[in-house]
């Protein structure tokens, strides 16, 4: 009988290699999935490690995980140097294990800590790689994997990675999450049912203006100043929803409170809903519901961030995350040229800016429509999909 997750045993048994973070457990779960529906008689199992949030979300969504050691590639000469190609031995040896004891015909990788050593075994062990990489600018493990892969699919152009000669490197798109791809389905047969819908269960209106704020999960305290400061400049226009980020809530409620009254900010949680216009809660589980609503979002850059609005055809501001190598100022790029969104430096987006471009962006109907169609025509919805394709088309050659 074949384990939770795994097709018949008739089919290809598929190895997928990736985690960490949402950015690279969310596509991993997505082809998963994709690769269940297209192909019923695969295989399909997943090398993660036993600390990033594939721990949770893999077993979670029926697949069986194996786990193996971070092992972080040295960026400078201290003493984790020193270890690492021990480390990285005995990873790609535990890789080996694995890949043998569940007959792996192919592996996937998604980037992030577990994949490099992944992508070394298949490579020694002689099995076929394929490749996801969802960042604008590529991570270290995928451009070492790209060195031996047979595929590469990517969600942005221009990524970095160089594969071998004859060896295609595609623009995909990101593998959306379930939730993310039924509203694309939703919005595609009528937009404005699926408004009205998700409106009723936010207590929003469906009929007026919504701003949707969002830094993710942990929020953007530079967003959360400059919206939550010009929240009566907003509120004349129509409806925030802001989602400030765990432990965010007080200072932004503090600051509308002060400048609005009380009365004005009301709480997402249906428990505790109130009739103000500024809806806020810290973090938002169903932020697909806010979606179908917005008709402008304010937001930090992430790759599935970007991507994910350009699937929906949502205009945004983006004010990318202003440390690291700047791969946030990348992500959003491509999208503004193609006149989908808007950019701002973090340091930029004070209440000034917010005065003085956001009102006059709300109240231009024709220029919100044209926005909206611009990123609805660079985003990509079948990510998932065309990835199981390439998948199984490379199973078939063995």
């Amino acid at each position: 009988m074949a384990k939770q997750g795994d097709g018949s045993g008739d089919g290809p048994h598929v190895v997928l290699a990736g985690g960490g973070t949402a950015g690279h457990v969310n596509p991993l779960l997505s082809v998963a999935a994709a690769l269940r529906g297209q192909c019923p008689q695969a295989r399909i199992s997943v090398i993660g490690t036993a600390v990033g949030l594939e721990h949770d979300l893999v077993p979670a969504a029926g697949f069986p995980l194996d786990t193996i050691e971070k092992v972080p590639f040295p960026r400078r000469p201290n003493t984790d140097a020193l270890k690492f190609p021990m480390r990285w031995g005995r990873e790609v040896g535990r890789v080996k294990e694995i890949l043998r004891r569940q007959s792996a015909d192919l592996v996937v990788g998604f980037g992030g800590y577990a994949s490099a050593p992944v992508y070394r075994a298949a490579k020694v062990m002689g099995l076929p790689i394929l490749i996801h990489e969802q960042n604008a600018r590529a991570g270290m493990a995928n451009k070492l994997g790209a060195r031996w892969a047979d595929y590469v699919g990517t969600a942005y152009d221009h990524t970095g990675i160089k594969a071998r000669p004859g060896i295609p490197v595609e623009r995909v798109g990101l593998p959306l999450r379930p939730a993310i791809a039924d509203l694309v389905v939703k919005m595609e047969r009528d937009s404005r049912a699926a408004r009205v819908q998700a409106a009723a269960q936010l207590g929003l209106d469906p009929d007026r203006k919504v701003v949707l704020v969002t830094g993710g999960s942990l929020g953007a305290a530079s967003l959360n100043r400059a919206v939550s400061a010009c929240a009566g400049r907003l509120l004349e226009l129509g409806q925030v929803v802001h989602l400030t980020g765990r432990g965010k809530s007080d200072q932004v409620q503090e600051q509308v409170v002060r400048d609005l009254g009380d009365g004005v900010v009301t709480d997402l949680d249906p428990a505790h809903r109130g009739s103000g216009d500024y809806h806020m809660a810290e973090y938002l589980e169903r932020i697909d519901l806010a979606f179908a609503c917005a008709d402008l979002v304010i937001c930090r850059s992430g790759a599935g961030s970007v991507s994910e609005l350009t699937a929906l055809g949502l205009p945004a501001v983006y004010v990318p995350l202003p440390i690291g190598n700047g791969e946030q100022r990348f992500n959003a790029q491509p999208v503004v040229e193609a006149g989908g969104g808007l950019m701002v430096a973090d340091a930029d987006l004070t209440p000034a800016w917010i005065e003085e471009q956001v009102p006059a962006l709300l109240a231009d109907v024709d220029r919100l429509g044209t926005m909206r169609h611009h990123a609805w025509d660079y985003g990509i919805r079948d990510a998932a999909q065309v990835m199981t394709s390439r998948i199984l088309s490379v199973a078939e050659k063995g």
